[in-house]
C-alpha cells in the first residue's frame, strides 16, 4: 500500500511537472521581448544571426577566418569574439539547444581608442524556466568566481576569469539574455529596455523590413557612429567617412560566404532626408551602364562610377538639392555666375549639355614614379563632337581673358589642352572633385579626361593604344560579373596597387603597419561596392574576394635599364629610349641627372615634347648618346660612344 502511494505521489508531481512545462511552453502569455530593443543605441554595427552556432561554425572554420587569425591586429580585434567561440566549443551541447534562436552581436566605441562588444541572445519561452540562471555555475570551474549586483531593478551577473582577469556581465531581460566584458553596455541595455531607440527607429526599421532573413547572418551600420570608430585607426580626418557619416543614415546587409572565401553582402541604404545631397540626387537620375572601363587602365587601384539615365537630368536634381540649404546654394550660384560672367560662356550650355550617362574618378598606380598616384576624372560624352565644339570655344574664351600661354600638345594623335579656370570642377559637380584644379584634358573617343598632370593623360593614352584598359582584363570582367550591369554608384579597388598608393601618402608609423600586415591586406585582392535606387532606398550589394597570399601575383615594375659595357658587342638597342614626363609642358628643357650631381641626360622640349637636341652622359660627364628629335620622334643620325670618346655605332633614323 505504501509503494502504491509512493508511486501515486511520483506520477502526481509528473503532472504537475508536465502540465508545468505545458503552461510554460504553450498556454502561458507571450510577452516576449524583441532583442533589438536591448541594444544600446550607440552601436555602430549589428550582427543579426537566426542559427548562431552553424553560422559561426562556418564562418570560423572558412580560409579566410583562420588565415586572418594569423594576424595580431585582427586577432586582438575579434579577441572578445574569439572568447566566446571558447564557450561554443566547451559547451557545444547547451549552444545547440540555442540554436534556432536569434543571436545579435554589437560594437560600440566605449572611449576614443576603444569599443565594446555587446551580445543579445533570445531564449524564447525558455527564459521563463528559472533552472537557466542556475545552470550557468556549471560552467564555471576553479578559475571563475560569480557575484550578483543590483542595476535599476534588474540583476547583473558578474563572472569575473581570474587567469585573465577580466569579467563578464550577464543579465535576463524578460526572455532575452545579454551579455558583455564592458559593464557600461550592459547597464545601458537595462536603460534600454526602458526607452528602445533602434527598435523604433523609423530609418532602421525602413533597412531592417528589406534586408530578410537568408543566408549565414545580417549586418547593420549605423552611419552616425562611423566618423567615431574611424577615430580608432587614424586621428586624420578623413572626407568620405565624414561624408558618409553626415549624408547615410543606415545599411542593412544579408551576407553569404563561398567556398572560395568570397564574401558577398546584399541589401539596402538609405540617405538622411535632412542632409539633402549627393546621393539624393543620384537616388532621383536613374541609373547608367560602367563605360569608363573601356578608358580606365588596368593600373587602376580605385574606380568610383556615377551614373544616372542622363547627366543633364542628374545636375538639374543637384541643383534642386542644394536649394534646400540657402546658404550652400547661393554659394554655388555665385560661383557659377561668376565664371559665365568673366569667360562670357553658360555653364549649362557649354559643359552639361554635353556630359552623357557617367562621370568617373580613378586613383592609379603610376608608371613614371613609385612617389606619386595619378588622379583622373573621366567624363563620358553624348556626342563627342559637340563636346569638342563646345571646349573649344571655353578654350577660346579663357585665352580672350586671360594671360595663359599654353599651345595645344599633340601626343599619339590626341590632343592635350589646358582648362584653366580655377575651382571650376568643385563649383560644377561639388567637393568631391575639387582636387582637379586647372587640369589639363584630352579627348578619346567618347571620352573627357581631366588630370591635374599632362604626364597622367600620356599614360592613360599610351595604355588605352596598347590596350591596357580594365576591359580588356579578364581578372576585372570575372569581378565585375559579380555586379548589377547598371548602377547610381560603382566603387571598384584592386587591393593590390591601393595597397602600393597607400603607403606612398602614409606617414612612417602606418608605412611600417602596412608592411607588417601586408598579407592580411593583399588576401582580399579585388572589392567592389554599388548602389541602385530602389523606391526610396538604395539596393546596396559588396563584394570582397579571398585569395591565398602565396597565389597573389606580384606588382610588375619597369625593370631598370640595363647599361650594356663599352667593350662588349653594341646593337641598336642602345638608341632605344625611355619616354620622358616633363611636369612643366612650357619648358624648354628637360633634363635628369645621376645621384653625384652629373648629367644622366637632357633633351631640348617643344610644348612638352622631345624636339630640338639630345645629349646623353656616363656619370664621369663622358658623351655618350648624341641626336635629335622632331615631335617626339627621333631623326637624322644617332651616335653611341664608348667612355674612352670612341664612336661605338651609329644608326639613321
Amino acid at each position: 500500500m505504501a509503494k502504491k502511494r509512493i508511486l501515486f505521489g511520483l506520477l502526481t508531481l509528473l503532472v504537475i511537472y508536465l502540465c508545468y512545462l505545458a503552461y510554460i511552453f504553450i498556454l502561458s502569455p507571450k510577452t516576449n521581448l524583441q532583442s533589438i530593443y536591448l541594444i544600446p543605441k550607440d552601436a555602430v554595427f549589428v550582427i543579426e544571426s537566426d542559427k548562431p552556432v552553424e553560422s559561426w561554425a562556418k564562418v570560423s572554420e572558412s580560409k579566410t577566418w583562420r588565415h586572418l587569425q594569423k594576424n595580431d591586429y585582427f586577432a586582438q580585434l575579434t579577441e572578445n569574439i574569439q572568447k566566446v567561440d571558447t564557450v561554443f566549443n566547451d559547451n557545444h551541447r547547451l549552444f545547440e539547444f540555442f540554436d534556432g534562436r536569434s543571436l545579435f552581436i554589437s560594437i560600440h566605441m566605449i572611449s576614443k581608442k576603444d569599443y565594446g562588444i555587446f551580445y543579445v541572445l533570445d531564449l524564447k519561452r525558455i527564459a521563463k524556466l528559472k533552472l537557466l540562471k542556475t545552470y550557468l555555475n556549471t560552467l564555471l570551474n576553479e578559475n571563475y568566481t560569480m557575484s550578483k549586483r543590483v542595476y535599476h531593478n534588474h540583476e547583473i551577473l558578474e563572472i569575473y576569469d581570474r587567469k585573465n582577469k577580466e569579467t563578464m556581465y550577464l543579465a535576463f531581460i524578460k526572455n532575452q539574455l545579454v551579455a558583455s566584458y564592458t559593464h557600461t553596455l550592459v547597464e545601458a541595455s537595462i536603460d534600454q529596455y526602458q526607452e528602445p531607440f533602434l527598435g523604433r527607429n523609423l530609418d532602421f526599421l525602413e533597412v531592417n523590413t528589406r534586408v530578410g532573413y537568408e543566408d549565414l547572418f545580417r549586418l547593420y551600420l549605423q552611419y552616425d557612429f562611423l566618423d567615431d570608430y574611424y577615430g580608432r585607426f587614424s586621428d586624420q580626418p578623413n572626407d568620405w567617412i565624414a561624408r558618409a557619416s553626415k549624408n547615410l543614415l543606415f545599411s542593412g546587409f544579408h551576407f553569404d560566404l563561398d567556398a572560395g572565401g568570397t564574401i558577398t553582402a546584399n541589401g539596402f541604404t538609405n540617405s538622411s532626408p535632412i542632409h539633402l545631397n549627393y546621393l539624393t540626387a543620384l537616388q532621383q537620375s536613374g541609373t547608367a551602364e560602367r563605360t569608363v572601363v573601356n578608358i580606365a587602365p588596368k593600373r587602376t587601384a580605385l574606380y568610383i562610377s556615377y551614373g544616372f539615365d542622363s547627366f543633364t537630368e542628374f545636375y538639374k536634381n543637384f541643383e534642386a538639392v542644394q536649394q534646400d540649404d540657402p546658404e550652400q546654394f547661393e554659394s554655388y550660384s555665385e560661383g557659377i555666375q561668376k565664371v559665365e560672367k568673366f569667360l562670357k560662356i553658360d555653364v549649362k550650355e557649354n559643359f552639361v549639355s554635353w556630359i552623357g550617362e557617367e562621370i568617373a574618378m580613378l586613383q592609379i598606380k603610376s608608371r613614371i614614379s613609385e612617389l606619386e598616384n595619378e588622379m583622373a576624372l573621366v567624363l563620358k560624352t553624348r556626342d563627342a563632337e559637340m563636346a569638342k565644339t563646345h571646349l573649344d570655344f571655353v578654350l577660346k574664351q579663357i585665352k580672350k581673358k586671360t594671360p595663359v600661354k599654353f599651345k595645344t600638345i599633340e601626343y599619339k594623335g590626341h590632343e592635350i589642352k589646358f582648362l584653366s579656370i580655377k575651382g571650376f570642377f568643385k563649383i560644377l559637380l561639388g567637393n568631391r572633385f575639387k582636387e582637379f584644379d586647372k587640369p589639363y584634358f584630352v579627348q578619346v573617343n567618347d571620352f573627357v579626361i581631366f588630370s591635374n598632370s599632362p604626364n597622367t593623360l600620356k599614360v592613360l593614352i599610351d595604355d588605352f593604344k596598347e590596350g591596357s584598359t580594365l576591359n580588356n582584363s579578364e581578372e576585372f570582367q570575372q569581378f565585375n560579373k559579380k555586379f548589377e550591369d547598371a548602377s547610381s554608384l560603382f566603387i571598384y579597388s584592386d587591393v593590390s596597387l591601393l595597397y602600393e598608393n597607400m603607403k606612398i601618402m602614409a606617414d612612417a608609423k602606418t608605412k611600417n603597419s602596412l608592411r607588417k600586415n601586408k598579407n592580411f591586406i593583399l588576401c582580399f585582392p579585388k572589392a567592389g561596392f554599388q548602389l541602385t535606387p530602389e523606391d526610396d532606398l538604395f539596393e546596396t550589394r559588396l563584394v570582397v574576394n579571398y585569395q591565398e597570399t602565396e597565389a597573389i601575383p606580384k606588382i610588375e615594375r619597369p625593370k631598370p635599364k640595363i647599361q650594356i659595357p663599352a667593350d662588349q658587342k653594341i646593337t641598336d638597342a642602345v638608341f632605344d629610349l625611355k619616354p620622358i614626363y616633363p611636369s612643366d609642358l612650357n619648358a624648354k628643357i628637360f633634363s635628369k641627372a645621376y645621384s653625384n650631381g652629373q648629367i644622366r641626360f637632357e633633351v631640348d622640349l617643344k610644348d612638352g615634347m622631345k624636339h630640338g637636341q639630345y645629349k646623353a652622359f656616363y656619370s664621369d660627364g663622358t658623351e655618350k648618346i648624341t641626336g635629335r628629335f622632331r615631335k617626339d620622334q627621333q631623326v637624322g643620325t644617332w651616335k653611341y660612344f664608348g667612355k674612352d670618346g670612341e664612336l661605338l655605332l651609329k644608326k639613321r633614323f
